[in-house]
């Protein structure tokens, strides 16, 4: 008969020996599961990380696009301005064949000057602009204000006023856009208001410098506006620069926007002390019934219903 004592241990060495080959078996198990999932993860990282990279890569490259695009825009605004100027003569006997047009009586204007005028598609037109006014019949004059980047061509479109709010002086697409008159505006006659719109760009480009009449030491140092149309020359001296708003069609207050021809001198005179009201520094000098009067208009940064408005007098 066996010994008990002899027939345990083998029974339980037998168990560790089962032990020994499960064991490893199940960890390879474990350990195989758990790669799987590692690399799962490892992939869906990778995944996610080249997504990331592609979306930062694109944005980008937007970025940089449009910042090259924007400033490629104002750069042509600057061109062509130039190359605008250039075209305005001050001899034009000398600088384009007259004998193509029709000339008018020459003028001597309120400084002793000669100014001399051709018709150009039966429209009357100084001859230093008829050059400019050839390559465009929309164009009505040039306004510049010293000391600043505000030295550009002005256009006025009658059946499409907002056509140059995204166009440049040739009718392509810029974001700068090019100054341009409101359809109430009439500038040969002219109205008793020639009211002016420009986008206040970034940039520095169209009306942007025109907010610096909020501060009346920028006033003091810019009190005059030069705008020449294709009929005459005119200066202007600042009245009135005030922040404002467009407001909706029910609203009954002072709408600067609306005023081109006054019916009256009570009329004339309501325009004037609001636009003076508004402005937030004393400006000396006013205007009187009877006076033609521009305003410049651009979008304020605080409200995209905003405006930033400047008024000036014609003086003699």
């Amino acid at each position: 008969m066996e010994d008990k004592n002899d027939i345990i241990p083998m029974i339980e060495l037998d168990d560790l020996k089962d032990d020994k080959i499960e064991e490893p078996f199940q960890i390879q198990e474990v350990k195989k599961v758990s790669n799987q999932k590692k690399k799962k993860t490892k992939k869906v990282k990778k995944i996610a990380y080249n997504v990331a990279m592609i979306v930062l890569i694109c944005i980008f490259v937007g970025s940089a696009s449009y910042l090259i695009n924007y400033y490629w825009q104002a750069k042509k605004v600057d061109s062509k301005s130039d190359e605008l100027k250039d075209m305005i003569v001050d001899n034009v006997d000398e600088d384009i064949d007259t004998e193509k047009y029709e000339e008018v009586e020459s003028v001597i204007d309120d400084d002793g000057n000669k100014v001399d005028y051709v018709y150009i598609n039966g429209v009357k037109c100084q001859k230093k602009f008829a050059i400019i006014y050839e390559k465009n019949n929309d164009f009505i004059g040039w306004l510049t204000l010293d000391g600043t980047v505000i030295d550009y061509p002005v256009m006025q479109t009658i059946n499409d006023e907002e056509y140059y709010l995204h166009r440049d002086f040739d009718g392509k697409y810029n974001g700068n856009g090019t100054l341009f008159a409101d359809t109430d505006s009439n500038i040969e006659k002219p109205s008793d208001n020639i009211l002016i719109y420009g986008h206040n760009m970034k940039n520095g480009r169209m009306f942007h410098e025109i907010l610096n009449y909020a501060d009346e030491n920028y006033y003091n140092e810019h009190k005059y506006i030069q705008f020449d149309t294709i009929y005459c020359d005119g200066k202007y001296e600042v009245i009135a620069a005030f922040t404002t708003k467009i407001y909706d069609v029910d609203y009954t207050g002072f709408k600067y926007y609306n005023f081109f021809e006054a019916d009256s001198e009570e009329e004339f005179n309501y325009f004037v002390e609001s636009c003076k009201n508004l402005t937030n520094y004393d400006i000396p000098v006013t205007a009187s019934y009877g006076d033609k009067l521009i305003t410049l208009s651009t979008c304020a940064t605080s409200d995209d219903a905003g405006r930033f408005v400047v008024v000036a007098k014609k003086i003699e």
